[in-house]
């Protein structure tokens, strides 16, 4: 069974970072891509974020050059290093399998509980 567990969700003013983490278990972590998605109140979830086991990744126009997707296969984890976090960052954040390749939200797995990320001003 497939299960995704996501956490280093917190408070933090603007400007300060952050480091989630989403463990994986029940697949064959290496060979698949993951995903970062965020979901605001009221909000779609979007994606936000992957790295494919290439190790090749893709960034939202919004995150570039402040977040950082990155995957530790030994470990069966992939981080998202949030820097320079805005107020609209605050989201619940959800890793996923991405069952298709590019810039789409399908994914292969139930969503998780996801970390709240809360960006005060």
């Amino acid at each position: 069974q497939v299960q995704l567990v996501e956490s280093g969700g917190g408070l933090v003013q603007a400007g300060g970072s952050l480091k989630l983490s989403c463990a994986a278990s029940g697949i064959t972590f290496s060979v698949n891509a993951i995903g970062w998605y965020r979901q605001a109140p009221g909000e779609q979830r979007e994606l936000v974020a992957y790295i494919r086991s290439t190790d090749s990744t893709r960034y939202a126009d919004f995150v570039k050059g402040r977040f950082t997707i990155s995957r530790d296969n030994a470990k069966n984890t992939v981080y998202l290093q949030m820097n320079s976090l805005k107020p609209e960052d605050t989201a619940v954040y959800y890793c996923n399998i991405k069952s298709r390749v590019g810039w789409n939200n399908d994914v292969s797995a139930s969503w998780g509980q996801g970390t709240q990320v809360t960006v005060s001003s």
